[in-house]
């Protein structure tokens, strides 16, 4: 939005293997006259490109530079082994990283995962992104070890991939510059922590406003004072007949008793 008569318009940047099509597709139903625009960049981008102004949030993986940005975790992914199908691990639930000590475990430049020590033996050579290791792994050089998401995303037919336990994890947050949060920022973050549209957190849409100023000003109906409701008056009258003195008298018209 570059000035204040321009139409309002919400920039998203987003990193790979994040799917935000779910929030995307309640913004399009809640903001249907707000364009928003997807962008998809490298993790190590992500950060410049909200600095540069040329995104409004972002969702990016952590760590994010709390000093710069405010984030709002969302979740944390289960870290996967990428490998063929053949390999000795696909017999198997779940892969310790001892299993991976004779593999060559290939960590590409964009890795988003925070290794203190990687498992398995070291290729003489990083690949310089997760694709490129994908295709080495295909190729039966090495195996990987990445974020499901990830995993799935560069999804092959010649590769399955197995949980790797006692490995770091990749967590997913929205972040925008501390300095720079706009009205369509509050709208989105609404969205992605489950807001309903006529949530009282947050902005209010139009029609919730008005909906909310019509019931302050009488539009919902007060409740009846106590018996003088229609329905009151007409339990009533059942209850005390037309006189509204009490029960009617019956008809007692059972045999006679007899005298003994």
């Amino acid at each position: 939005m570059t000035g204040s008569d321009a139409t309002p318009s919400f920039r998203l940047a987003y990193v790979p293997g994040v799917m935000p099509g779910k929030w995307v597709r309640i913004w399009n139903e809640r903001q249907p006259d707000v364009p928003l625009t997807l962008t998809q960049v490298p993790p190590g981008a992500a950060a410049e490109r909200l600095l540069r102004g040329e995104a409004d949030a972002g969702l990016v993986r952590t760590p994010v530079d709390r000093e710069v940005f405010s984030a709002i975790p969302l979740y944390t992914e289960q870290t996967v082994v990428v490998v063929p199908r053949d390999h000795l691990v696909t017999a198997v639930d779940e892969v310790a990283p001892e299993d991976l000590a004779d593999d060559i475990v290939l960590h590409p430049l964009d890795d988003v995962l925070d290794w203190e020590s990687l498992p398995g033996r070291r290729a003489l050579e990083r690949p310089a992104t997760t694709a490129d290791a994908v295709e080495l792994v295909a190729a039966g050089i090495g195996v990987l070890v990445v974020p499901l998401s990830l995993a799935r995303l560069h999804h092959r037919k010649d590769l399955t991939h197995r949980p790797l336990r006692d490995a770091p994890e990749s967590s997913v947050a929205l972040a925008w510059p501390e300095d720079a949060k706009t009205d369509q920022v509050e709208d989105f973050i609404g969205i992605v922590r489950g807001r309903t549209a006529n949530s009282t957190r947050g902005r209010q849409q139009p029609s919730a406003r008005g909906e909310s100023a019509s019931a302050d000003r009488g539009g919902a109906r007060r409740k009846p004072a106590a018996g003088k409701s229609a329905a009151g008056k007409s339990a009533g009258a059942k209850r005390t007949g037309k006189s509204g003195r009490g029960a009617p008298k019956s008809d007692r018209r059972g045999k006679p008793r007899r005298r003994s």
